[in-house]
């Protein structure tokens, strides 16, 4: 096919996609894709925001010819690609082109465990066993099962629990709703389609159970193609390393006492056993604090009261796990509770009596525990998990595809390409067609203190208020941590009681992201406060948004466990971390934050980055040299005009 004439202004893109607008980038990036397809080789692009890399990989995908699975880094844009964007291209270019959608079976409702939860569960509210009825309506007349296609339950409300089942809980074959199963029928039409559109967690889990001999999830593909490639270095992290939660356990103790009630009525211990253990992981939980942690293991080991709480919590899993093994023979249910409960007890000792290879031993891995909301999480992360990733596709013959708006740092992809273990790929990129230097100015307010010190984030919101004025609303403040985001919107607040000048505060948590973005459209004046949710994948075009504040640089905490063993390992490899990872690290997650402003050719606003680092430090030039080649000021009055009275204001010196 002639690619210049699909392309053209008077193309089918043109006839079929609204707005389309033809970019000489968005073309260049379309045959590169579509000969590494041909070569079958490993590309990692970078496109800039506008380039409309989604349709450069989609045709060439399309007219490939071959089997192709596109990962997304969410599930939000899974939907989009699917249900918007794939049938758009599919048929402007006129091919019978069959496509699949795929996601992690606790996306789909489970018949089964939706039938027991309707006859036994005992719901903690009203309101959840209302839940599970609309749920159990959705079911009815559903043909994908698919859970975010129920609109009457919200997608993270806790009745999900359940109605879906998980690969602990799954009863495969033995199932009497095998059949209808809906898991089951996604994968079967994964296998028939041409195009299989899947996420990183689904492709990583995939990955994993080829790894532990444990069979597969995806269906077999010529290429392979990742949107959003950005994520996979964490992702890969995720799925590579071994984590155990209270939550698991908590979800335990609940499928323990149900199992108990039907197939051994007679046997009280066992959910005796099971409420003792859930009291348990909740004091796990309390035991940390109420604010979120992160910690390395030997740190939170060495406290004696959380020592004491974990051996309750160890002692409780060995009795629940005695007393499932004593009643496995007598149902099949039970049988799979034991082994969960063991694989559990496995991770959770191997947390805490590490085998040799972990990193305080100077190994590969490194020990550390996450305090949420509700729960602790007791991670075992590998400190490169590219080489994994690299030794998984080495002998794959398959066309990989990577690509993102953030996978370099002017030009250089030797960060990612280490991160993700593809030091030979090739690399290509292609500047945004926007006019930058017309549409946007990059603003570093003058007289900012350092970040660490305390009162910074009020100094970031007095920086803030004469924009926001200007602006009169429409504006992303984005934070490196929810401490300052929640201090922030407090201040905001208070200073609009103070003044009598009300815009709409929206803040990250109050609801889910896709209700605030709706809310944040239809108002037009909103201010949106957001931590990391929103730095990254989010779209809001026109005056709704004209502009982004950005508290403070993102280098990752330096206490955080995870960096500071890579720092380590760094170190001992004779390397520099601050610029061989932390820099580069930090400057692919700003432009990730920076893409949120301009988002078509007629947008326009003002970047504000509050951190003095970015002028003051040496290695600051490196980085907004990295950024867009916006019109550039450190003058309050000339950002002011900026927004108020459009491009013709004075432009910086």
């Amino acid at each position: 096919m002639d690619l210049d004439a699909l392309f053209s202004p008077a193309g089918p893109f043109a006839r079929v996609i609204p707005e389309y607008r033809p970019r000489p980038q968005q073309l260049a990036m379309t045959r590169a894709i579509g000969e590494a397809l041909q070569r079958r080789a490993r590309l990692v692009a970078e496109a800039g925001t506008g380039t409309g890399k989604t349709l450069a990989y989609l045709a060439p995908a399309m007219l490939f010819g071959g089997k192709v699975i596109i990962s997304t880094g969410t599930k939000a844009l899974q939907d989009q690609l699917f249900y918007r964007d794939i049938p758009a291209v599919r048929e402007a270019l006129a091919r019978p082109v069959a496509i699949a959608l795929l996601k992690g079976r606790a996306n789909y409702v489970c018949p089964y465990h939706l039938e027991r939860a309707l006859s036994e569960a005992r719901l903690p509210s009203r309101e959840e066993a209302l839940q599970l009825q609309a749920i159990a309506r959705y079911a009815a007349v559903t043909d994908s099962g698919d859970r975010m296609a129920c609109r009457e339950v919200p997608e993270d409300a806790p009745v999900w629990a359940w109605a879906t089942s998980t690969r602990d809980n799954c009863l495969g074959g033995d199932c009497p709703h095998h059949r209808n199963c809906f898991v089951l029928k996604a994968r079967k039409r994964a296998l028939e389609a041409d195009i299989v559109v899947v996420n990183h967690h689904l492709f990583f889990a995939d990955v994993w159970l080829k790894d532990e001999g444990a069979g597969e999830l995806l269906p077999a593909s010529n290429a392979v193609i990742f949107d959003e490639a950005h994520q996979l270095p964490a992702t890969a992290s995720l799925f590579f390393g071994e984590t155990v939660t209270t939550g698991m356990l908590l979800d335990l103790c609940r499928d323990t006492r149900v199992e108990a009630a039907l197939k051994a009525a007679d046997f009280a211990d066992l959910p005796q056993a099971a409420l003792e253990l859930e009291t348990a992981a909740r004091q796990t939980r309390l035991a940390l604090g109420t604010g979120p942690v992160r910690l390395p293991a030997a740190v939170v080991l060495q406290r004696a009261d959380f020592r004491v709480t974990m051996d309750t919590l160890t002692q409780r899993l060995a009795r629940l796990d005695a007393l499932l093994e004593s009643q496995a023979e007598r149902a099949e249910e039970l049988a799979r509770l034991h082994v969960r409960c063991r694989d559990a007890a496995g991770r959770l000792e191997r947390w805490l009596t590490p085998p040799a290879g972990a990193a305080e031993q100077g190994g590969d891995r490194v020990r550390w525990l996450e305090a949420a909301v509700h729960s602790v999480l007791f991670h075992a992360t590998p400190l490169n998990a590219g080489e994994r990733f690299a030794r998984r596709i080495e002998d794959d013959a398959r066309a990989w595809i990577f690509t993102s708006a953030t996978l370099s740092v002017r030009g250089d992809f030797s960060h990612y390409l280490h991160e993700i273990g593809l030091i030979e790929a090739e690399t290509a990129v292609w500047d945004s067609p926007f006019d930058y230097a017309a549409q946007a100015m990059l603003y570093v307010p003058e007289g900012m203190p350092d970040p660490n010190l305390p009162g910074y984030t009020e100094a970031v919101v007095a920086a803030a208020w004469p924009l926001l004025r200007a602006a009169r609303g429409g504006a992303f403040l984005l934070f490196t941590s929810l401490r300052a985001m929640n201090e922030a919107h407090r201040l905001l607040a208070a200073r609009m009681e103070a003044t009598g000048e009300r815009l709409p505060l929206l803040l990250q948590g109050e609801k889910s992201r896709t209700e605030l973005l709706a809310q944040f459209r239809a108002l037009g004046n909103a201010v949106l406060l957001g931590s990391q949710s929103f730095w990254e994948g989010v779209d809001v075009a026109g005056e709704a948004l004209s502009l982004v504040i950005i508290d403070r640089l993102p280098f990752q905490p330096p206490d955080d466990p995870v960096l500071a063993a890579r720092v380590d390992a760094l170190k001992r490899a004779g390397r520099n971390p601050f610029a061989d990872h932390q820099l580069p690290h930090a400057v692919i997650s700003l432009k990730q934050g920076a893409g949120r402003l301009i988002r078509r050719e007629s947008d326009r606003g003002v970047l504000a980055i509050c951190d003095p680092r970015l002028v003051d430090r040496p290695y600051g030039r490196r980085i907004w040299q990295a950024l867009p080649p916006m019109r550039r000021s450190r003058k309050l009055d000339e950002a002011v005009a900026f927004l108020r009275t459009g491009p013709d204001a004075p432009a910086a010196a």
